[in-house]
């Protein structure tokens, strides 16, 4: 089969892999979309030293059942998955919150991902979708989850209803974009996203209709917002996060572009405010995000761009550039 193979900081070339074969309790999926994570891109970066050259990365999926060793997933049937793969009985599991799994593995990281023809995936792992979900819809239930499950913890922190609140958003890449169209129908009227990429920038004012700032040129107002998420995770966003927060205010920590930085802990500590960490989703999360989908909660996903698997090197290199207004480029095997 063909696989895109990620072989070293800023490089990934198109292999033939062995076809994948299903162990007791797994799967095999003919991969019919796969999107291009952020993660994913830190590692093509060669800044995770997780995930090593030689790996098939890749975990934003949806794909069909073609070989099953688990009588619960016939042949034929679709579905989209939870990448992270989880043991089932720690303290987290057994609380639903399995996305904190002390023993977890996952998809394009300890195991080949799904940036490839086929893929072996435990059968617990997998998530149920309507059989008419286009493969485009499906393989965004991962990078929406992320948004609904952050959103979700948001909410028990916020000091009014969150229609209510005054929000930015900093980074317009998928998850940002997700969550802007998450909260929008939600009813959040007063949203603001800052976005550096000014190809980006324009994708967001036409498929979010939202105010929009590009961080390079307008300054973000301080004290101003009570909701701030940052989906971009560096030292210059936490910095951002911290001067625009009101007092009282929550910021979601999503993004993760920074291993390290200083907070300002004056400011948190005489203004009240809720810092808040948020780690992927739990597999009801997933479930959920796949009827919030189905049900056109995240818009029409016009935004997103389709490309050959085999394409897929010059997708890395374009969004490495940042030339492409997409926040989410779609892989398709099946068009290699």
């Amino acid at each position: 089969m063909k696989a895109l193979v990620y072989t070293q900081p800023n490089e990934v070339q198109i292999q033939e892999r062995p076809m994948p074969k299903a162990a007791n309790g797994e799967v095999v999926l003919k991969i019919e979309a796969v999107g291009i994570c952020g993660s994913d891109l830190h590692a093509y970066h060669g800044h995770d030293p997780r995930r090593k050259p030689g790996l098939v990365l890749g975990h934003e999926f949806c794909g069909e059942v073609i070989e099953s060793q688990d009588r619960g997933y016939p042949l034929g049937r679709r579905v989209t998955g939870n990448p992270l793969i989880t043991c089932g009985t720690c303290e987290y599991c057994i609380t639903g919150r399995n996305n904190l799994c002390s023993n977890r593995t996952m998809v394009g990281m300890t195991r080949p991902g799904a940036f490839a023809q086929f893929m072996s995936i435990p059968a617990a792992s997998l998530v149920d979708i309507p059989q008419d979900m286009s493969a485009r819809v499906a393989a965004l239930t991962e990078p929406a989850a992320t948004a609904v499950h952050a959103i979700n913890l948001s909410l028990k922190s916020l000091a009014r209803p969150l229609p209510e609140c005054r929000t930015l958003i900093i980074g317009g890449g998928a998850i940002g974009m997700l969550a802007a169209l998450l909260l929008k129908s939600y009813g959040v009227h007063q949203l603001t996203v800052s976005e550096a990429n000014a190809l980006r920038l324009a994708s967001i004012q036409s498929h979010v209709g939202c105010t929009t700032v590009n961080p390079l040129t307008t300054p973000i107002d301080e004290n101003h917002y009570d909701y701030v998420i940052d989906a971009v995770g560096s030292k210059v966003t936490r910095k951002t996060s911290f001067q625009a927060i009101k007092p009282g205010g929550v910021i979601m920590h999503i993004g993760l572009q920074d291993w390290e930085s200083e907070i300002d802990m004056r400011k948190l500590t005489l203004s009240e405010i809720t810092l808040l960490g948020t780690y992927t989703y739990s597999t009801a999360d997933l479930r959920a995000t796949v009827q919030k989908l189905a049900e056109g909660a995240f818009g029409d996903l016009r935004w997103v761009e389709e490309r050959p698997l085999d394409e897929g090197a010059a997708a890395f290199q374009d969004l490495h550039l940042g030339k492409t207004a997409s926040a989410k480029l779609l892989l398709i095997p099946e068009a290699a």
